[in-house]
């Protein structure tokens, strides 16, 4: 079988615990190389997960004619800068999400990649779930009719040194979580958005520690979300819920997003209730293997530039709404 030779541009947390695992259970991955900010911990991070080079500096891994695609997971802000370097030094890139601050960071990537003929791809692993794919399967029977509302949240724990406490990194709850909401509400309707309202108390430094909105479609779908990183100080708690409410019937769950495993949600109409039970597998393994089939022109990018330009988009009108 054909292997995409893959480099890690960073050694932030969610590649630690999330991708890096999942790259170890894609049969279409090599876990080639890593670049940290220094050597000493890119070296850490080739012993403990079995990377084959090590570099100190991200462009010294850009510089390897050998890499054929980057995964990107350096905090918000960074993504734009980094993930041009790499499109133009001829690598495949598949960027953690949020990919971009704003939609025309969004435009201007998908330019540069291809202009420079490579792939680009914005990491929502969560999409690539057997879940979610039964979800819109079971909306497109028919077996709750015509969706009217849907509403979702993502609140998790407080936190006391992070990143994603500084704006001047892309920090915030919206950005953190809410692309999650959205990014789930717009896979379920194919409707434009005509109508966005929103709120958000903002911490002392200037980021959305909760947000909550309203969002109209032009095809006639209502949806709500609620966000927030205040579920106490360092502490494992979250909060998860999807509800999708249909003409004949509604879908209710409370998987957390990411979840593997044995994941189900219920099917309520007139008809009774029905529990849809999905085995799962590690999501980042599923986005792994994904992007390199695409890589080696098997597939197609799963998430696509129209999509995340949407998600972008409405992303940008809820922090206009809050004063973002």
């Amino acid at each position: 079988m054909s292997k995409v030779k893959w480099g890690v541009l960073g050694t932030a947390n969610v590649a630690a615990w999330g991708t890096i695992p999942g790259m170890h259970k894609s049969e279409s991955c090599e876990l080639y190389a890593i670049a940290g900010r220094s050597l000493e911990k890119a070296e850490r991070y080739k012993s403990e997960f079995g990377f084959e080079k090590a570099y100190g500096s991200y462009d010294e891994l850009l510089e390897d004619k050998d890499v054929e695609a980057v995964y990107i997971p350096l905090p918000n802000h960074l993504h734009l800068p980094w993930v041009t370097k790499a499109l133009k030094a001829g690598k495949n890139v598949l960027c953690e999400k949020p990919m971009g601050l704003n939609a025309e960071e969004i435009r201007e990537m998908y330019k540069t990649a291809e202009e420079c003929g490579v792939l680009l791809m914005e990491a929502y692993a969560y999409l690539h779930s057997p879940y979610v794919k039964s979800l819109k399967k079971d909306i497109e029977s028919g077996v709750i009719g015509d969706i009217d509302y849907i509403d979702t949240a993502f609140v998790t724990q407080g936190y006391k040194e992070d990143i994603r406490l500084y704006k001047d990194m892309g920090g915030g709850a919206m950005y953190d979580l809410g692309c999650y909401c959205t990014t789930m509400i717009l896979s379920l309707t194919e409707g434009e958005p005509v109508m966005v309202k929103a709120d958000a108390e903002f911490s002392d430094l200037g980021v959305d520690m909760m947000t909550a909105g309203i969002i109209r479609f032009d095809n006639g779908v209502r949806a709500s979300f609620n966000v927030g990183m205040m579920l106490g100080e360092n502490t494992n708690a979250r909060y998860d819920r999807l509800y999708i409410h249909g003409t004949k019937g509604f879908i209710r769950s409370e998987v957390e997003y990411n979840q593997a495993g044995e994941v189900s949600y219920r099917i309520i109409t007139d008809e009774g209730e029905t529990v849809r039970t999905i085995d799962v597998p590690n999501n980042y393994s599923l986005e792994i293997e994904q992007f390199s089939k695409a890589v080696l022109g098997e597939e197609k990018p799963y998430i696509t530039e129209d999509f995340s330009v949407r998600n972008a988009s409405l992303i940008d009108s809820v922090l206009k709404e809050i004063g973002y």
